[in-house]
This record gives structure tokens, C-alpha cells and sequence, in this order.
């Protein structure tokens, strides 16, 4: 695993071994990327099961100027807080050390690009996506980035979210929402 693009690019990044986490391949955060656009002018992520935090990294690493990562499993933060000092860029990036629920009732502000891979997909996504309309951490100009396996189904429309695109990558689909 590496970062694709941008100003950390070329650089490797650290995954945990075993199948607590699920990294994103190269191949993956590169086509999401060419999906969302590939390189950003400021603006705030979100990344609710950051795991490695390979994709925050290549956000920030293409543009954004803060993200934020949430994971709740000890052994991925120590992992994302290896790669984030990779970047020499801490200020850039902060690690909330709590699971998503949590998370969603404590942040505040809007966030331009919010990233989903949680662990049990459909029924997850469908409640963190109306659980940030509804705490107005995402709006009219938000991209939500879902990773799932190729087999969930995801609803055509979730609150005001519908889908913009959808693609499958070996095992892995792709599904970016937005307003």
C-alpha cells in the first residue's frame, strides 16, 4: 500500500495484518479518486472507519486541507498514527479514538468528503448517511465516498443523498452519493 498522487505520493503506508481491517488497494483508492476528482482546494474529510487511513492520507495528500479519522480498534490507530507522522504533516490530521456513533454525536462543522467502509455495509451506510443530514455535517456540496463488497445492495437514494456513481473493482464496490 502506498499513496497514489498529490504531495505524499509514492510514499508506502502501513496496514494491519489480519483481517481486522480491510485496506483499500491502490488499485481502489485510485479509480475513487478519479471518481470523486482528483485533487482538492481545501476543504474537510471524514473518515468514520479510517483503519490504515489511506484514504484521509491520499486526501490530503491531493488538497484537503483537515481530516478527520475515526476508529475504535487499538492496534489501527497505533497503525493510522504511524502513517499520519509518515506525512510530516500531523497538524493536518486528527485521530478520534472512539467508535462512529460516538463520533457522529460529538462532531460539528461540515465536512466536503466523507469516506464509508464500515463492517456490516448496507445497514450502517444507510444510518451514518441520515445520521450526518441530519446533523447538517454534510450538505448540497458533499461527496460520500461507500466502500462495500460487490454483493450489498445500497439504496438508490438515502435521505437527500441519490447516487452519482457506482462501480465494481474485483470484490469491492465503489458508490459515491451525493446531493
Amino acid at each position: 500500500m502506498r499513496v497514489i498522487a498529490g504531495e505524499f505520493g509514492g510514499r508506502p503506508l502501513k496496514s494491519l495484518p489480519g483481517k481486522t481491517t480491510r485496506p483499500t488497494t491502490d488499485k481502489v483508492k485510485g479509480a475513487i479518486f478519479n471518481m470523486i476528482g482528483p485533487y482538492f482546494n481545501g476543504g474537510r474529510s471524514l473518515d468514520l472507519y479510517a483503519g490504515s487511513g489511506g484514504l484521509s492520507i491520499e486526501a490530503v495528500s491531493r488538497g484537503i486541507a483537515q481530516a478527520i479519522l475515526v476508529e475504535k480498534d487499538r492496534k489501527a490507530q497505533a497503525i493510522v498514527t504511524e502513517n499520519i507522522a509518515m506525512t510530516k504533516r500531523s497538524s493536518a490530521f486528527q485521530l478520534l479514538k472512539m467508535d462512529d456513533k460516538r463520533a457522529l454525536a460529538q462532531l460539528d462543522g461540515r465536512f466536503d468528503l466523507v469516506f464509508l467502509d464500515p463492517p456490516y455495509a448496507k445497514e450502517e451506510i444507510v444510518a451514518v448517511i441520515e445520521s450526518l443530514s441530519e446533523k447538517a455535517l454534510v450538505d448540497g456540496d458533499s461527496l460520500i465516498v461507500c466502500e462495500t463488497d460487490k454483493a450489498v445492495t445500497l439504496p438508490e437514494t438515502i435521505g437527500p443523498f441519490r447516487i452519482k456513481k457506482q462501480k465494481h473493482y474485483g470484490i469491492s464496490q465503489v458508490t459515491i452519493y451525493e446531493q
